[in-house]
């Protein structure tokens, strides 16, 4: 067999209908595709941030940059944490990836050994599990609870760690949250972030904070990044230009170990090697995302401008999810997803991956099952759309959704 045992675990639920959804649209069917969060299809990029990538490129800085990110960048990035956080982290604690997705490789590689593990929430991004398992980790994992808006027990997440066996307890490496939530658009609270790091310091665990959305929140969630409040406790930030930029497509994505012990010494030094063994990320979209992450005023008015929208449509999606007695949903405050858990049994469906590939190629609306996060029996909706594509696209879940509970009616 020429394929690694490892690479079974290669996948993305995001993506695998994608195939399914490609071959209707050559047969000429409309595909409302709501499963991949990609801002700049509906939220074009902003002019200031394109002219600052052509500015890179006829300014020739087509070249490899410092493997660690082009130093404009990394003086960007300090910038920011210190102006939005109070957070001051050294050039060298910022090491500049291709996206958050390399960041978690780059974390894996330097810290899972065969047998190691990580503490990762359900629901979760889907990238997370199968990064850890190639790298040779097993997950331990911990749940949000749907019940009280998806937030974390902090009290449940002691008594988890406390009650492993001391050999896979010494095995954990690290924590990861991520805050505001993908899948479920969840903002931490202050206090239960605080508690988070609390307990990860007593029982010796790196924390790992994703924070790509760290400016998309709304319905008065206020936003804390884990830097705040970490002080003195190993740590690594997550984040990019993916989201707070709208600019997916320019793969920038950037980790902080803002702290200097020595722990936190031995993760950034060999992460900077990591950095060196790929040679360089995308040179012109690191001056155009450093240039735009300067320019704070255009920022503030893009920001802005951008979580509007995305507030309306998510609450305007969440509003008409809620209105199908199939569905219970939990209202986002961040992000943009939707997260509805599905009555299967009401609608004769055996899972959720039955439910979305069912749903696309019978109404060609393309959702990603929650199975996939590791939530069974939810669905994730992408409220990024317009309201009118979002409301043709929510009328033919319920229409979908009405047509099999009559056929599984008593």
């Amino acid at each position: 067999m020429i394929l690694s045992a490892r690479s079974r675990y290669a996948q993305n639920p995001i993506e695998e209908e994608d195939i399914v959804a490609d071959g209707l649209v050559k047969k000429g069917k409309n595909v409302v595709r709501l499963n991949r969060g990609d801002p700049p299809v509906y939220f074009p990029t902003p002019k200031y941030i394109i002219n600052a990538y052509i500015s890179a490129l006829r300014e020739a800085k087509t070249f490899y940059s410092r493997a660690e990110g082009a130093h404009m960048l990394v003086e960007a990035v300090q910038k920011r944490y210190r102006r939005m956080y109070g957070i001051n982290a050294s050039e060298d604690s910022i090491i500049v990836t291709q996206g958050v997705s390399e960041a978690l490789g780059f974390i894996n590689s330097a810290l899972i050994n065969d047998g190691d593990s990580a503490v990762i929430f359900k629901p979760y991004y889907p990238l997370y599990v199968p990064l850890l398992k190639i790298y040779g980790g097993n997950p331990i994992m911990g749940s949000y609870n749907e019940a009280s808006g998806w937030g974390i027990d902090s009290e449940k997440l002691s008594r988890m760690l406390k009650a492993l066996p001391k050999s896979r307890a010494r095995r954990a490496k690290y924590l990861l949250i991520t805050n505001p939530s993908n899948p479920t658009g969840t903002v931490l609270s202050r206090r239960v972030l605080k508690e988070i790091i609390d307990i990860a310091n007593e029982h010796s665990l790196l924390i790992v904070s994703d924070e790509i959305y760290d400016e998309i929140t709304y319905n008065g969630a206020r936003f804390t990044s884990v830097g705040e409040l970490a002080k003195g406790v190993p740590h690594i930030i997550l984040n990019g230009a993916s989201k707070d930029f709208d600019a997916t497509g320019f793969r920038i994505g950037f980790m902080l170990v803002p702290e200097h012990d020595k722990t936190s010494m031995a993760i950034k030094e060999k992460l900077a090697d990591y950095a060196k063994a790929r040679l360089s990320v995308n040179t012109p979209a690191q001056y155009a995302v450093a240039a735009a992450m300067s320019n704070e005023s255009e920022h503030r008015k893009a920001i802005r401008s951008m979580v509007r929208g995305i507030a309306d449509r998510a609450n305007f999606a969440t509003r008409l999810i809620a209105e199908n007695s199939l569905f219970e949903v939990v209202e986002p405050n961040g992000a943009f997803y939707i997260f509805p858990k599905v009555d299967l049994k009401k609608i004769g469906f055996k899972s959720d991956a039955e439910f979305v590939d069912r749903l696309l190629k019978e109404e060609y609306v393309q959702l990603t099952r929650g199975s996939g996060f590791g939530a069974p029996s939810h669905i994730r909706i992408v409220a990024l759309p317009p309201k009118d594509i979002l409301g043709y696209a929510i009328n033919k879940i319920n229409e979908f959704c009405n047509r099999h509970s009559r056929s599984t009616g008593p």
